[in-house]
């Protein structure tokens, strides 16, 4: 990126593992930055974090932590996000945040750059990050509703632990190496912490990703419809979302089915359109087994797609498998991305 100016830069959970990748990212990007500022709770305030090795202490984040930021990266739970944004944009920050705090808000747009960059021309100072596992479906989706039309989704995914937190990969980590000692544990933390029961994720797919609804549905089933439907414009598309955690460490997979409304695309055609999209890494190459797979995927900003194929009994249907590193894509890097497309529109 060409550094005509420095912008002042906020990241707000500083210490956790979203966070920590957002100034991974920051660097990596060689984001212009005047200033960074590290915020964080007042547990964590004071813990010392490298930065282009330079050593910035974290401070705790209060209501005028912002004067003179430009740009707020937010990834500190919801309930910080609704207290704490408000008081940014009042300093006068652009806030990009990466909880679910705002994303349903209609007076909020909800990004993801390759799929409704010039939303972000609407923001009143808030700029939601949507669900990591809606990110990818998206970036996906979005070449084909353009070229072809799209009318209904149907996803099953296949998220990683480390979406419900570092503690989460602890779990997991302890889990199997208890089972092959053989030795006893007890389950605190997945499927949902604050739920009434919690279950083994070693050697298990346990098929609840935050709380139930009223309808069925859980809380993140509704957030890849929802979300879906906002991102792409599309609020009569069909959407339907199972989502299950699985014992992977870091990459979160889907196998989406899809219908066109045209009928006339083939299989090829889709592959050649996909492979020249922004932000997607074609992989499909079945005869040598070439596919997408979480464990190759992390510390990529890409969506991995593969498995491209026409459904059997439905011509204008067709399926295929998505994968990308969920605290990347799925988070830190599309926020970063998000001050990016900023800075290009000439929106900060």
């Amino acid at each position: 990126m060409e550094q005509l100016k420095g912008y002042n830069v906020a990241v707000v959970g500083a210490t956790g593992a979203v966070g920590q990748q957002m100034m991974k990212t920051l660097e990596s990007r060689d984001f212009p930055i005047s200033t960074l500022t590290l915020l964080s709770s007042k547990r964590s305030a004071g813990t010392k974090v490298l930065y282009k090795d330079k050593e910035i202490v974290v401070q705790e984040a209060t209501p005028d932590s912002f004067k003179g930021i430009d740009i707020a990266l937010f990834s500190a739970g919801g309930g910080v996000s609704k207290e704490l944004a408000p008081h940014a944009v009042r300093h006068g920050a652009i806030v990009v945040d990466n909880t679910s705090a705002f994303r349903m808000d209609k007076d909020v747009p909800l990004v993801v750059p390759e799929v409704n960059e010039e939303d972000l021309r609407k923001h009143n100072g808030i700029i939601a990050n949507p669900n990591c596992s809606t990110i990818q479906m998206v970036v996906a989706l979005q070449p084909l509703k353009e070229k072809y039309g799209l009318s209904k989704v149907l996803v099953s995914t296949y998220q990683a632990v480390s979406g419900s937190g570092a503690a989460a990969v602890e779990e997991l980590n302890s889990q199997t190496q208890a089972i092959l000692n053989n030795e006893s544990f007890e389950p605190k933390i997945l499927p949902v912490k604050s739920d009434k029961q919690h279950y083994q994720i070693a050697f298990n797919a346990v098929p609840q990703i935050d709380v139930f609804t009223e309808n069925g549905f859980t809380y993140e089933e509704m957030k890849m419809i929802n979300e879906t439907k906002k991102i792409m414009h599309a609020d009569d598309l069909k959407v339907a979302a199972t989502c299950v955690r699985i014992p992977v460490a870091t990459g979160h997979s889907e196998s989406v089915y899809f219908e066109l409304d045209n009928d006339q695309a083939t299989v090829a055609e889709i592959k050649e359109l996909l492979a020249a999209s922004p932000g997607i890494v074609l992989q499909d190459d079945p005869n040598n087994q070439i596919y997408p797979m979480p464990a190759d995927c992390v510390g990529s900003n890409d969506v991995f797609v593969g498995r491209i194929r026409q459904d059997l009994d439905v011509k204008n249907g067709f399926h295929m498998w998505v994968v990308s590193d969920n605290l990347l894509k799925g988070a830190a890097w599309n926020s970063v991305q998000i001050a990016e497309s900023l800075i290009k529109l000439g929106l900060v």
